[in-house]
């Protein structure tokens, strides 16, 4: 089956990012997340906000103590018992990102800020359906009467239910708290999802439909339904006794991945409209590629990446390093790998941050991002965590150990899934 490329943005108006929210398991806030890589803090632990001894991968990178009723804005606390975990990760991010902007309500004309938010459908709280699903079992144990369901069941399920849970909500309460009256959507292809976001909201930002557009991603793994499911279904690590040292990135002891929870959220911004501001800027958004390799061959992702590439009107050797997905996963390291040497061997380092946080799935690429953006402009890459024994399946050169000074200006992202979505970002270190 051919691989098939679509999707590239080009280059017009100057796009930079000037805010930056996240909150994930290794720390909130650009300042302490920039901190814990820069040490090197382990952030997938045994889960303690379940009990896991069922599951067969028992680990995961959780975000602990978090209370987003101390974190919201007060005048929409009351909504609160509307969102789900994974929205309130999304909308306090979104106010993160405001906040480190030095962005209001008001501040920019409503038709002229947007938003852009990666997600996926929530995972249902058992106390919402549970009730429910009990009355309506047949008496003889066999399964659910419908009848029972449609006439009994229903009426004990939560009238805000769905409002809980669809992907669209954190667009959509950050657009109510920001009355942001531009260009608004939801993206949601898995662990691609926010490179798919910031894609389009630089396409929008180019083509002058929007002056400041808010782009994030969230999700909340760490939950019984999803933990059921992706034990199931997704290669996870078996890793129990060590579950710090459980993602192993293009290690040849790698055995699966971990989930995670958070969110990242960026505002991008039209370079005039910052600078009429005095507003800092963490860096410059070059070009998103983004398309399909159905094989998982690796020839649609490298053709992914030289799009990305060109888009950016640079050459492989002016990339500092590239930022991958890293899962930790047999195959798809194998890969991801296959893709990254095609273009650049084994020129250019390879920066794996997920290990440090897990998947976050729609949250993950823009997390991953903002290690890049922190790195470059910091001017130290951090090393990958767990990547001890080489891999030849990967041929690929992982950078490992203490941080390393930052020596070209550009790095690339990288964002896959399993169907064979891929994406490429390029961004580069802010120089006026």
């Amino acid at each position: 089956m051919p691989t098939r490329v679509m999707d590239m943005t080009t280059n017009s108006r100057r796009t930079v990012l000037t805010g930056l929210g996240v909150i994930c398991p290794i720390g909130a806030g650009p300042a302490a997340f920039w901190q814990a890589l820069r040490a090197g803090v382990p952030g997938v632990h045994t889960i303690t906000s379940l009990n896991p001894f069922a599951l067969p991968s028992k680990m995961a990178g959780e975000v602990r103590d978090f209370s987003a009723k101390s974190l919201i804005e007060r005048s929409y606390r009351r909504t609160l018992n509307a969102m789900a975990r994974t929205v309130e990760f999304g909308v306090i991010g979104c106010q993160q990102a405001m906040q480190d902007a030095g962005l209001t309500k008001g501040i920019v004309p409503p038709e002229r800020i947007g938003v852009e938010f990666a997600s996926v459908m929530g995972a249902t709280e058992l106390d919402d359906l549970g009730p429910a699903s009990k009355t309506s079992l047949r008496s003889d144990g066999s399964g659910p009467d419908m009848a029972t369901w449609g006439s009994i069941g229903l009426n004990e399920i939560p009238p805000l239910w769905m409002l809980k849970y669809l992907p669209n909500m954190p667009a959509c309460h950050a657009s109510i708290i920001y009355d942001i009256q531009g260009p608004s959507n939801t993206q949601i292809p898995g662990d691609t999802a926010g490179a798919v976001a910031l894609g389009e909201a630089l396409r929008i930002i180019r083509r002058g439909a929007a002056d400041v557009m808010l782009v994030g991603g969230s999700e909340a793994k760490v939950h019984p339904l999803s933990l059921s499911r992706f034990n199931l279904f997704a290669q996870f690590s078996k890793r129990n006794h060590d579950p710090e040292g459980a993602i192993r990135p293009f290690d040849r002891d790698r055995d699966g991945t971990a989930p995670g929870e958070g969110v990242a959220a960026f505002t991008l911004e039209d370079l005039d409209h910052a600078r009429s501001r005095n507003a800092k800027i963490y860096g410059e958004v070059m070009s998103v590629a983004s398309g399909v390799d159905r094989g998982l061959t690796g020839r649609g992702l490298a053709r992914v990446i030289r799009n990305a590439l060109g888009a950016a009107d640079i050459q492989p050797r002016d990339i500092d390093h590239v930022n991958v997905h890293g899962l930790g996963t047999i195959n798809g390291d194998a890969f991801e790998a296959r893709g990254i040497a095609e273009v650049f061997g084994k020129s250019v380092d390879v920066f794996a941050p997920l290990s440090r946080f897990g998947n976050l799935g729609a949250g993950s690429a823009l997390l991953e991002l903002a290690c890049s953006v922190l790195a470059l402009q910091h001017g130290q890459l951090p090393g990958t965590l767990n990547h001890e024994n080489p891999d030849p399946a990967c041929p690929v050169a992982v950078h490992t150990g203490p941080p390393r000074p930052v020596a070209k200006p550009y790095a690339v992202k990288l964002s896959y899934t399993e169907l064979g979505q891929c994406a490429a970002v390029v961004i580069r270190k802010w120089t006026e």
